[in-house]
């Protein structure tokens, strides 16, 4: 079936007039006269009739006409989606991301990324540093978003920083530490509430012991949910060493307070990372850009207050 007369009498359905189709499609009249005969021809069946000075369509053509409107609505349907996909209106995101920007930082940018982009679906998996980095080689997903210690990345992967988290200790307001500036071996007297063997803070915090040749701290209560570490210290027992993304707003309402231990200072990177040399589709671009744009930069250091 010629689907360039089926449009041209589409038009012309429409409109009730060759002469208004010719001016719409900038075509002839006897052209596109010419194509509708060559079109009823083909199909064996009149679809236009004189009626007084114009024409009207015949009861074939009144059916033809409906199933043309119901063709044309769906061709106009796919050629938004295929705009709307290429603009990232439409599509899934595959992402994978560890605790720290899985629980701190990917849900205020997805709830700020779906206010734009609401019917793109979002598949978010969180996990540990080496399964993210797996999954995205494996192109399982098309972004991973790491918190953690800066790494080797392979060759194939494109990192890209966002920001340093500062790792804090804290204690509880009443605390003698709080607020005040001790150093790393006086830090390490002082009994740690932390989370489970293996988690990447207790970690690092273990590895600065090492670096700088000071006993271990003691830890005498352990949880495996960070928050009921940080509640533990928030009810007045012992110290937290942990990500500032975590604690920031308990600081800022006086819940915790920081403790400054001398010449420390360490961070968790904040990065996206891709596959490198492979164009992004255009919603997991959307969301990148988005995110640049509204990184998470850690809150003002609080005054420290003077050394005793």
């Amino acid at each position: 079936m010629n689907l360039h007369a089926l449009r041209l009498f589409h038009v012309i359905a429409s409109t009730g007039s060759v002469t208004r189709a010719s001016e719409l499609l900038n075509i002839s009249q006897p052209a596109i006269t010419a194509q509708i005969k060559k079109f009823e021809k083909e199909l064996m069946l009149p679809l236009l009739k004189p009626q007084g000075r114009g024409i009207a369509l015949t009861d074939a053509g009144e059916e033809i006409a409906i199933l043309a409107d119901r063709l044309f609505a769906v061709e106009q349907r796919i050629e938004q989606f295929a705009e709307d996909y290429r603009n990232g209106l439409n599509g899934r995101i595959r992402l994978a991301a560890t605790y720290l920007p899985a629980h701190f930082l990917i849900p205020a940018w997805i709830a700020k990324f779906k206010q734009q982009y609401e019917k793109v679906e979002m598949i978010i998996t969180t996990t540990n540093s080496s399964d993210a980095m797996k999954q995205l080689l494996q192109a399982d997903v098309d972004i991973a978003i790491y918190g953690g210690i800066a790494e080797e990345y392979p060759d194939t992967i494109e990192t890209e920083e966002l920001f340093q988290d500062e790792l804090w200790f804290v204690v509880a307001p009443g605390h003698r530490y709080a607020e005040r500036h001790v150093s790393l071996a006086e830090m390490m007297k002082e009994p740690f509430v932390m989370r489970e063997v293996g988690s990447s803070t207790r970690e690092r915090l273990l590895s600065l012991c090492r670096i700088y040749n000071t006993a271990a701290p003691v830890i005498p209560l352990q949880f495996n949910g960070l928050h009921e570490a940080i509640t533990a210290v928030k009810a007045g027992y012992g110290a937290n060493f942990v990500s500032s993304l975590v604690v920031r707003d308990d600081v800022e309402r006086g819940e915790l307070c920081r403790v400054y231990v001398e010449g420390i200072r360490m961070t968790n990177t904040i990065a996206i990372c891709t596959r490198k040399n492979e164009p992004l589709q255009a919603p997991a671009a959307n969301l990148i850009r988005m995110i640049r744009d509204n990184p998470y930069r850690s809150m003002p250091q609080l005054p420290p207050a003077e050394s005793s």
